[in-house]
């Protein structure tokens, strides 16, 4: 499983006061409340003690993994055909994505969420799975593993072994080729969400088209993933290598955050034109349930704050810099740090 043994001590017995308090909270009467005072909980700042008990937890013990399969039945009465209408399929706002080579009938699956979905899909195409990806051990990208790998015996679990990924087969590290028929898909090391977290670029060349990156929680459209794992200059660095990739590149993300992303990116840059464009298009596309994957990193750039912290136009919107005189400007890494915390305050509004 994903965990790597029980808390120390210290963190046991705050676990223990945590786990008595979530028990009180779900069983009282107004349990969406509740929940929303759960998610306010685990969604706090990762320096935070009861944030660092409750990832913790999350993330290391079968408590996790039972909140996992929680969500994942309230996805499915939710969602019953699924949160958009077109492929790829999600659970809750989570995407999944199924990588096939076409001539011979073998498929990949990158995080599968939901392994019922995931495995609907397989047999509707009728392929074989022989690999699965993980970007990332949290559940709701790699709780589908133990199902279809169990379902499929000669699938692979592919993933960071710094990562903690449930079922991990085959151990990648940076640059690693993952090969499955002609498909060439390429690991990159992008930490900072988690420790492990990995990106995936499947090589478009053999098909005469662009290269696409299959970004996890690192990359979303317009935005990033929070930094729990690492810092600000991680999460920086991590940026910085998927930029070096082609403008045409395909960007296929982990979660549909596109209209929350694209208003927060109005916020510290209203006059943004592409911004404003893209916004547009992504409102209709949301209205008719469809997906708003894929955009590509040309488009990121142009729009993606967390992209842009190169950018004067961020530097001014942001005010004066973090040292004593405010004339200091702020580096990228505290700019990216900033960005984060004015869209968790825009989120809250």
């Amino acid at each position: 499983m994903a965990w790597q043994g029980w808390p120390s001590s210290w963190l046991w017995v705050a676990s223990c006061g945590l786990l008595l308090l979530v028990l009180v909270l779900l069983v009282s009467p107004n349990s969406c409340r509740a929940r929303r005072t759960l998610r306010s909980l685990f969604m706090a700042r990762s320096q935070r003690l009861l944030f660092r008990i409750g990832y913790s937890l999350y993330t290391r013990t079968w408590l996790g993994y039972l909140f996992y399969r929680q969500q994942l039945r309230r996805a499915r009465n939710r969602y019953p055909k699924g949160h958009s209408r077109t492929q790829p399929r999600l659970f809750n706002d989570n995407y999944s994505y199924l990588i096939i080579d076409t001539q011979a009938r073998l498929a990949v699956a990158v995080d599968p969420s939901d392994p019922q979905a995931v495995q609907a899909s397989i047999e509707k195409e009728g392929v074989n799975l022989v690999a699965i990806l993980c970007t990332h051990k949290h559940w709701d990208h790699s709780g589908g593993n133990r199902d279809l790998s169990r379902r499929h015996q000669d699938c692979r679990v592919y993933g960071s072994p710094q990562d903690g990924i449930p079922y991990l087969t085959h151990p990648l590290c940076h640059q690693d080729v993952v090969s499955v028929g002609r498909l060439q898909i390429q690991a990159l090391a992008t930490p900072g969400h988690t420790q492990g977290h990995l990106v995936y670029l499947l090589d478009g060349e053999p098909y005469k088209g662009p290269s696409c990156l299959f970004s996890g929680d690192l990359l979303f459209l317009s935005g990033c993933g929070r930094t729990f794992e690492g810092t600000a200059e991680t999460m920086l660095s991590s940026l910085d290598t998927v930029l070096g990739l082609g403008d045409d590149t395909l960007l296929w993300p982990g979660h549909e955050y596109a209209e929350e992303n694209l208003g927060f990116a109005g916020v510290v840059e209203p006059e943004n034109l592409a911004r404003e464009r893209k916004m547009q298009w992504v409102q209709r596309q949301r209205m008719e349930r469809r997906s708003t994957c894929p955009s590509t990193l040309g488009e990121e750039r142009s729009y993606n704050p967390f992209l842009r912290t190169h950018c004067l136009v961020l530097q001014e919107a942001l005010g004066p810099g973090p040292g004593p005189t405010g004339d200091d400007g702020y580096s990228r890494a505290q700019l990216l740090e900033k960005l984060r915390q004015l869209k968790d305050l825009h989120k809250s509004k």
